[in-house]
Order: C-alpha cells, then sequence, then structure tokens
C-alpha cells in the first residue's frame, strides 16, 4: 500500500479533535417568541372605522 493511504492513530484523534471542535455542541435554544414575526397583513384603512350612524340616518331618513 502506498504509504500516503496509510492513516495513523494520530491522524485519527487530530480529525477527531478538530470535528469535536467544530461540532461537538448544539447551538443555543431558540425561544417560539423570536422566531414568530408579527405584523398586519394589510395597511390600516382609516376610512374602514369613518362610519357614523348619525350620518347615515340623517342622509338617508330624512
Amino acid at each position: 500500500m502506498d504509504k500516503g493511504t496509510v492513516r495513523t492513530h494520530e491522524d485519527t484523534d487530530a480529525a477527531a479533535t478538530a470535528r469535536h471542535a467544530r461540532f461537538g455542541h448544539l447551538p443555543e435554544p431558540v425561544r417560539a417568541e423570536d422566531m414568530v414575526e408579527e405584523r398586519p397583513a394589510v395597511a390600516p384603512d382609516p376610512a374602514r372605522h369613518a362610519y357614523d350612524p348619525d350620518e347615515w340616518l340623517v342622509r338617508y331618513c330624512l
């Protein structure tokens, strides 16, 4: 076998140490409040809340 393809125990330990340093811990948990963004689906319409029942009565009944 070619000497370059033979792996030694030291090479495996170094790779395992590097893997553990990079992937050896889990990331911090993310709270559910941080995963949700709340915003209105449409822009507020000022005319929507401009209804005046007295104005309707005067316009259509008098």
